[in-house]
């Protein structure tokens, strides 16, 4: 098949688009409202775009909570999301007021940040601290925002010294977990090598 993707006439049930581009990281936001009250929510539009100097960015579908603490404090950050830790990553994905505290309901503490205020998940193996770059909005055919990226620049990174070995970092040993397409997941338990050709 081949279809026009403005029109996104596709005839399926459900829009394919997301599931040709996987599997996409998972980006477990921590943030903090300007009120004080604790924010974790995964993106599945995640991805490191810069290595020297290190930037992310999130893609928000509407003005979720994530977006507008981030927008209100400038900082945020990214959790691994695991194979281990996936329940409490699907329980902080749930739609509930700006007051409740996602760390709470998915029975999950918080670590402070070295620094940034934003605490992160301790239980995950790996966070990347984040300052606000940018947020860009993304218009549709009308010209409304509905989407926006959110641009970082990661300002500290911690990982838990367990899934070090021999100067590197084994992130098939962290079991990271992935978003397909629909309701699918992936998990990372495997790494293999290819060296490129120059």
């Amino acid at each position: 098949m081949h279809y026009d993707a403005i029109d996104n006439a596709h005839g399926l049930p459900n829009d394919p688009f997301k599931a040709i581009v996987a599997p996409r990281p998972i980006g477990w936001i921590s943030s903090i409202a300007k009120n004080g009250v604790p924010n974790l929510a995964p993106y599945s539009f995640f991805n490191a775009i810069s290595e020297k100097p290190h930037y992310i960015v999130i893609g928000s579908s509407g003005m979720k909570d994530s977006l507008t603490n981030i927008e209100a404090t400038s900082e945020f950050v990214i959790n691994l999301a695991t194979y281990e830790l996936r329940e409490q990553v699907n329980i902080s994905s749930a739609r509930v007021a700006p007051d409740i505290d996602e760390f709470k309901l998915a029975g999950l503490t918080q670590a402070a940040s070295r620094f940034i205020k934003a605490p992160r998940v301790k239980e995950s193996p790996a966070a990347l601290e984040c300052k606000l770059f940018q947020i860009v909005p993304l218009p549709d055919d009308n010209g409304d925002a509905r989407q926006w990226a959110i641009i970082g620049r990661v300002v500290g990174v911690y990982i838990d010294d367990r899934f070090i070995k021999d100067g590197r970092v084994d992130t098939a040993a962290m079991r990271p977990i992935a978003r397909m397409g629909y309701s699918e997941y992936a998990t990372v338990e495997t790494a293999w090598r290819m060296r490129r050709p120059d």
